[in-house]
């Protein structure tokens, strides 16, 4: 007897669901008017749970270090099947340029430390020496050799064409509504817009812009790492690509605007000179900005909300980093028997916390 499965999204997550949903054997159709256009597209790429992670948010580092744990196998095969190459950092590296940052990354050295994860300080001597190019002025840094990035957009180009490989049918067109899908079981993968398709759902767009440069002949390198740091307060990052640098991100509740601003662009190069003086040199390629799908305590929700009806949401800014853990779920839900890696995820937390999700329908 055949299973139906309607995946609605077509961003990472969306395709990783789609992709494992049919190797399960679902018949799976993913419904989206523009697959690979939104969050997915623009996003940086870090798999970075651990130098991400903040002191007390113990399930949010959870739920990203049950992902990282699957990234080299979900990688590998993805680049087996489709040829693609994904993988464009080794390591992560947070850098504090002032004496309140290197304290901060001293107490969350700790804090991972009770978690089970031993990170290496590095002196600015080490740090000249695993990276030149950065800043002489950069005080301390903390190494998460574990961590990695991958190429967002050659991820959801292999994610594609292994659902094509898989049998999946492509619908293009936009869902407005959940009980009109002809599917046994529906997966709400739709980022911002999963918000639009269930009643109560708790996730926010919340906006993020990004430059992509690339390396011109004569330049200094790109990092090997991912660079990681703030300045003047803001959050700044460097994942190197096969052609340069993607630098990002800001970060502003603004509703569903994605208009690239030009204050966004000068604090962007001015805290990624501040990090690497050396970018300055490089081309301005590309400017971007997307919508991430954030949830009230920054973790994703994955889990079922009807007979009928799982979410794959809220995965905020580490959509990438989340999605293996994210497709497993799913179809662990769809299969009946959920994942436990994936408990604190669970819509059910919403319950008695003033979050009514809509759960009467069928």
């Amino acid at each position: 007897m055949s299973r139906t499965v309607a995946v609605i999204g077509g961003g990472a997550i969306g395709l990783a669901v789609a992709w494992r949903a049919s190797r399960a054997g679902w018949t799976v159709t993913l419904h989206d008017p523009a697959v690979a256009s939104g969050a997915s597209w623009v996003a940086g790429g870090m798999l970075a749970p651990l130098s991400e992670g903040w002191p007390g948010e113990d399930a949010v580092l959870a739920a990203g270090a049950a992902s990282l744990e699957r990234w080299p196998e979900f990688g590998r095969e993805l680049e087996a099947l489709t040829g693609e190459s994904l993988f464009t950092s080794d390591g992560s590296l947070t850098v504090a340029l002032d004496a309140a940052d290197a304290a901060d990354l001293r107490r969350v050295a700790e804090w991972l430390e009770t978690q089970g994860y031993r990170l290496d300080l590095l002196s600015r001597a080490e740090i000249r020496a695993a990276e030149p190019s950065l800043a002489p002025n950069i005080r301390l840094a903390l190494l998460a050799a574990t961590e990695s990035a991958v190429d967002n957009r050659a991820l959801v180009r292999a994610l594609r064409r292994a659902c094509v490989d898989a049998g999946v049918t492509f619908a293009q067109q936009a869902v407005a509504d959940v009980d009109g899908l002809d599917a046994d079981q529906v997966v709400i993968a739709a980022g911002t817009a999963a918000a639009r398709l269930w009643p109560g759902l708790p996730v926010r767009p919340v906006k993020g812009e990004i430059l992509r440069l690339h390396r011109r002949p004569g330049v200094a390198p790109a990092p090997t790492r991912t660079i990681r740091g703030s300045v003047h307060g803001r959050p700044v990052y460097l994942v190197p690509r096969g052609d340069g640098i993607v630098v990002g991100a800001t970060q502003h509740e603004s509703g569903e605007d994605t208009q690239v601003t030009v204050a966004g662009v000068r604090d962007l190069i001015a805290d990624a000179e501040a990090l690497m003086p050396s970018i300055g040199e490089y081309e301005l390629h590309e400017t971007a900005a997307g919508l991430r799908p954030m949830s009230p305590d920054n973790l994703p929700i994955l889990g079922r909300v009807s007979d009928r009806v799982v979410l794959a949401a809220g995965a905020g800014r580490n959509g990438i980093l989340l999605t293996p853990l994210s497709a497993d779920a799913v179809v662990a839900e769809l299969s009946g028997t959920p994942l436990p890696e994936a408990k604190t995820c669970s819509p059910d937390r919403f319950d008695g916390l003033g979050v009514s999700i809509d759960r009467a329908r069928k």
